[in-house]
């Protein structure tokens, strides 16, 4: 007999403690072989003075069980509250958000009958990884982050998911039509691992025709990959065209950690009623348990909950005269889903996850490339005058290098910048070395030293100008690896 596998579980708050209780109920009556060890999160452990919303005490539960359960929690308004998921997501390495959505129809409204998606994020990189300065007056940055090794795993993953799962088809999602570096490394990166699978298609696509196919013909897609906010965006979206974001449960997937949940909020409103659905819950279990490597009773319990929903016995959320049979409360809806195991829906496809288990992903081999500084874009906080003002106090304390234009908000303005382009108080301003031919825009940097960068940042103080921000200029492998100036 099979021991059963110990999993941090955390009822949460508003309606978290009903629909876990009644989640669980539902996974003890199928025989799913786990021992829940139970963790305080959320609104009042925050209260307690712990920003994240989680005791320290839990981590060690969570890297000693490596699945964590959780329900959805209140965090407390005011300034000071960490996010939840973005701690334990970052701190554990959670790599993979996946969200599959299927339509539901006729029994919950969507103009889609046939949708059938799974949206995988990069769940650590992009701009969420929260590193932002405000500047000048005017302007505040946001720092885009995108690694190799972290687009390597999440694309390796839902290649493997794919695989895992009968699915056919991946499709990247990226905007390198102008982040040509950071979402170029991404497609680049998903191009590569493509190779390796030729039994399934490999598709691209620009995020914002992509969102909108999704929106009006999302049948046409299977798996989608994606970066971090793109993700975050086109899996609601994708869920709410599926009929209802509260149906829809996700998977944070780490290496060592993995923590699955419902998508929805704590709805403080209606908790205690007895009237929560707990279906995006469940459905989060059931992925949940594929993962622990229990996918006959994972399939188990998504076909008797597909055969409650098509019975008609409905929550009030999705209860529609004249489809629905029955409303249900919670603890009703989980006793008809504990009836119905066992045995399969009729006019839904009945759910079989084969031996799909944990995606393992290989280990990173980091590769070292040949890097070569060619120059430097120094960020400058200046407002007196015009470009041509500017361009002629750089170019006087430039000394062994040159200033090659001078961008505002990524518009060229120096030289030969247009009258109407509208100016802030943030300039970047662009040295390379004195024998890089102007108008060359490819790869014929000429190389410069770290020394002349110092020295050039030395004579920028002593003129009275205030550099907020370095940014160096590399080639690798002998190629242009930082983007041009708008008009450049």
């Amino acid at each position: 007999m099979t021991a059963k596998k110990k999993i941090a579980v955390a009822k949460g708050d508003g309606i978290g403690p009903e629909i876990m209780d009644s989640t669980l109920r539902i996974l003890e009556a199928a025989g799913a072989k786990i021992e829940p060890v139970f963790i305080d999160i959320g609104e009042q452990v925050y209260k307690k003075g712990h920003s994240a919303g989680i005791e320290p005490s839990s981590w060690d539960i969570l890297r000693e069980t490596k699945v964590f359960f959780k329900a959805p929690i209140t965090t407390p308004q005011g300034g000071g509250y960490k996010s939840l998921n973005v701690t334990v997501r970052t701190t554990l390495g959670l790599f993979a958000n996946v969200r599959p959505c299927i339509s539901l129809y006729p029994y919950v409204d969507t103009k889609h009958p046939k949708l059938d998606v799974v949206i995988v994020r990069e769940n650590e990189e992009d701009l969420y990884t929260g590193i932002e300065h405000k500047q000048t007056s005017d302007t505040v940055q946001c720092l885009k982050l995108i690694s190799r090794p972290g687009s390597e795993k999440i694309i390796r993953y839902a290649f493997e998911y794919a695989k895992a799962y009968g699915r056919k088809k991946v499709t990247a999602m990226v905007k390198d039509n102008i982040m040509k570096q950071s979402d170029g490394l991404f497609h680049e990166v998903f191009k590569e691992i493509a190779k390796d699978y030729p039994d399934l298609e490999a598709a691209s696509e620009i995020i914002d025709i992509g969102a909108a196919h999704l929106a009006e013909r999302p049948q046409t897609y299977d798996v989608v990959v994606t970066l971090n906010l793109y993700g975050d965006i086109i899996s609601d979206i994708v869920a709410q065209v599926a009929g209802s974001v509260g149906m829809a449960g996700s998977a944070n997937i780490g290496e060592v950690v993995s923590m699955f949940e419902a998508i929805h909020g704590s709805a403080p409103d209606i908790a205690g009623k007895n009237i929560a659905n707990p279906s995006g819950l469940l459905n989060a279990a059931v992925m949940m348990l594929v993962h622990l490597g229990q996918p006959d009773i994972a399939a188990k319990v998504q076909n008797a909950w597909l055969l409650t929903i098509e019975e008609g016995i409905h929550t009030g959320d999705i209860f529609k005269a004249g489809v629905s049979r029955i409303k249900v409360g919670t603890k009703e809806f989980a006793d008809a889903v504990i009836g119905n195991l066992g045995h399969l829906p009729e006019k839904f496809k009945p759910v079989s996850f084969g031996k799909a288990k944990a995606i393992h992903i290989p280990e990173y081999k980091r590769v070292a490339l040949q890097k070569e500084l060619v120059g430097v874009d120094v960020f400058l906080d200046w407002a007196p005058g015009s470009p041509d003002e500017l361009g002629k106090k750089l170019s006087a304390i430039a000394g062994d290098l040159k200033l090659r234009m001078i961008t505002n908000r990524g518009v060229k303005v120096f030289p030969d910048g247009a009258p109407e382009t509208f100016l802030t108080d943030h300039w970047r301003c662009r040295f390379v070395s004195s024998n890089t031919v102007d108008g060359d825009v490819g790869n014929n940097y000429a190389p410069i030293q770290a020394e002349q960068v110092a020295k050039l940042l030395l004579r920028v103080a002593e003129a009275g100008l205030d550099s907020v921000q370095t940014e160096n200029l590399y080639k690798f492998e002998g190629k242009r690896a930082f983007s041009l100036g708008g008009g450049e």
